[in-house]
C-alpha cells in the first residue's frame, strides 16, 4: 500500500484546519488531499536509562509500539542500541538539547556546550522561539555530535529525527538548518480550533510549513497522554484510518505503560493496526 499523504520535502501542507474539521466530523478525505492511513505509535527516550528502555522494549515486543526515538550519550544508550540492532527495532534520533548527558566518560567539551544550550532553552517556555546568535556554534556542535553518535551506535544515519522536549523545533535548529535535508522530522502537535490560541496555532503552522521545505512530515501528531477523555483517543485512532498519524508515548509512565503493555490499545486499534515508520512506503520527494 502506497502511503501518499505523508508530506515530503517541497510538498505543500494540506489545510490542517479543514482536515481536523473533517476528522472531528468523521468525514472522508478529499480526493487528492490525503491517502491511505497509518498509525505509528512511537516511544520516546529509548536509551535514557535502563528502566525506560526495558519498559519500552516490553511494549515493542507486545506489538503496542512500532518505533522508538533513541537518545544518545545517555547511561543506557549503548545497550539500547545493541538491543535495537539485534531485534530489528525501528529507531530514529531523539535529539537532546535540554537534559544533561549521563553517559560515563562523556566528553567535557560536549557536555559544556550542551549545558549552555540547556540553560538558555530552560529560561522560559518562549526562549525556544528566539534565535541566539551567540549559541549558534554550540547548537551546531551538539546537534552534529548526536548525529555522529547515532551513526556510530546504529550503524546508519538517522533517517528520522525528533526532539527531547520538542527542542528540534527551536529557532536555532530550524533557522540554522541543522537537521539533514530529506530526513523525516516530527511536526508540531496537532490542535483543533479552541484547544490553543489562534496565535499559538498560527505559529505552529508556520513552523510546519518551514519544515516541509526540507523534510518529511506525518499528517498529524498527537501524544497518547492524557488517556481521558476516551473520546479523544477515539478521534485519533479513527483519523489513522485515513491519514498518517504519529502517536507519541512514554512507556516509563505507568499509566501509558499499562495501556500499551496491558493490551488495552488493541481493543481500540486492532492487533495489526500499529505500524513502524520503517514500514511506510515513501512517496518520491519533490524536486
Amino acid at each position: 500500500m502506497s502511503i501518499s499523504s505523508e508530506s515530503a520535502p517541497g510538498k505543500i501542507l494540506p489545510d490542517l484546519g479543514k482536515l481536523l474539521d473533517a476528522m472531528n466530523r468523521g468525514s472522508k478525505p478529499s480526493a487528492g488531499t490525503v491517502g491511505p492511513g497509518a498509525l505509528i505509535v512511537n516511544a520516546d527516550d529509548w536509551g535514557r536509562d535502563e528502566q525506560t528502555t526495558e519498559r519500552t522494549l516490553e511494549c515493542v515486543l507486545r506489538g503496542a509500539v512500532g518505533s522508538v526515538s533513541a537518545m544518545v550519550f545517555m547511561e543506557d544508550s549503548e545497550r539500547a542500541a545493541a538491543l535495537a540492532r539485534k531485534s530489528g527495532i525501528d529507531a530514529g534520533l531523539h535529539l537532546n538539547l535540554t537534559t544533561l548527558f549521563s553517559m560515563a566518560g562523556c566528553s567535557t567539551k560536549l557536555m559544556g556546550h550542551q549545558q549552555r544550550l540547556s540553560k538558555f532553552l530552560r529560561l522560559s517556555r518562549f526562549t525556544s522561539v528566539v534565535y541566539h546568535p551567540g549559541l549558534a556554534n554550540s547548537f551546531e556542535y551538539v546537534v552534529a555530535s548526536q548525529l555522529d553518535e547515532f551513526r556510530r551506535l546504529y550503524g546508519a544515519d538517522a533517517e528520522r529525527i525528533d526532539g527531547h522536549h520538542h527542542m528540534h523545533l527551536c529557532a536555532n535548529v530550524l533557522l540554522g538548518k541543522l537537521l539533514p535535508e530529506g530526513t523525516r522530522v516530527r511536526r508540531n502537535f496537532t490542535f483543533a480550533a479552541g484547544e490553543k490560541s489562534f496565535g499559538n496555532r498560527l505559529y505552529r503552522r508556520v513552523v510546519d510549513r518551514m519544515l516541509t521545505r526540507r523534510h518529511r512530515l506525518t499528517d498529524f501528531f498527537f501524544s497518547l497522554a492524557p488517556l481521558e477523555p476516551r473520546e479523544r483517543l477515539q478521534r485519533i485512532f479513527s483519523a489513522a484510518s485515513q491519514w498518517i498519524v504519529e502517536l507519541e508515548t512514554h512507556p516509563v509512565n505507568p499509566v501509558e505503560h499499562q495501556f500499551l503493555a496491558g493490551g488495552e490499545i488493541f481493543r481500540w486499534t486492532g492487533a495489526s493496526a500499529i505500524r513502524s515508520f520503517r514500514s511506510l512506503r515513501l512517496a518520491t520527494p519533490a524536486n
